[in-house]
C-alpha cells in the first residue's frame, strides 16, 4: 500500500490538477474566434498576443508538472495564470445579482472559484516539489 501512496497517488494528483489545461488549449485552437472574443473582452490590451501566451502556458506547464521537470516554476507560472485569468475574465462581482442563476455573472462565480481552487492545488505542488 505504501507504493500507492508514495508513487502513484502523487502522480495522479498532479495529472488531475493540470489535465484541464491541455484541453483548454485545444478548445482555443478549435474555437479560435470565440477564444479571440474572450481574450479581447477585458481591459487588458493585446488580446490575440495574450491568447497565444495563454495557449503556450496551457500546453507546456502541465507536462512539466506531471513529469517533475522544473515542476515548481511551472506550477508557479500556471498558478499566476489561473489567478490573473480568474480576476480579469471572471470578475463576477461586477454583475448585478451575480448569485442569481439567471444573472449573466452567475457562471463567472463558479469559474472564478474553480480558478482559485486550481491555484490552491498548484501551490501545493510548489510546496511539495
Amino acid at each position: 500500500m505504501d507504493w500507492l501512496m508514495n508513487d502513484i497517488a502523487p502522480t495522479l494528483a498532479r495529472i488531475f490538477i493540470v489535465w484541464i489545461f491541455p484541453f483548454s488549449c485545444l478548445d482555443k485552437i478549435i474555437n479560435w474566434n470565440d477564444a479571440i472574443k474572450q481574450a479581447t473582452s477585458s481591459w487588458l490590451p493585446g488580446g490575440p498576443i495574450l491568447l497565444i501566451l495563454a495557449m503556450i502556458v496551457e500546453a507546456l506547464t502541465p507536462p512539466m508538472i506531471v513529469v517533475g521537470f522544473y515542476d515548481w516554476p511551472a506550477a508557479f507560472v500556471l498558478a499566476g495564470y489561473c489567478a490573473v485569468t480568474g480576476v480579469v475574465y471572471h470578475a463576477f462581482w461586477t454583475y448585478p445579482r451575480f448569485w442569481s442563476p439567471g444573472s449573466e455573472g452567475y457562471p463567472h462565480v463558479w469559474d472564478f472559484f474553480k480558478n482559485f481552487g486550481l491555484v490552491g492545488g498548484l501551490i501545493f505542488v510548489i510546496l511539495t516539489s
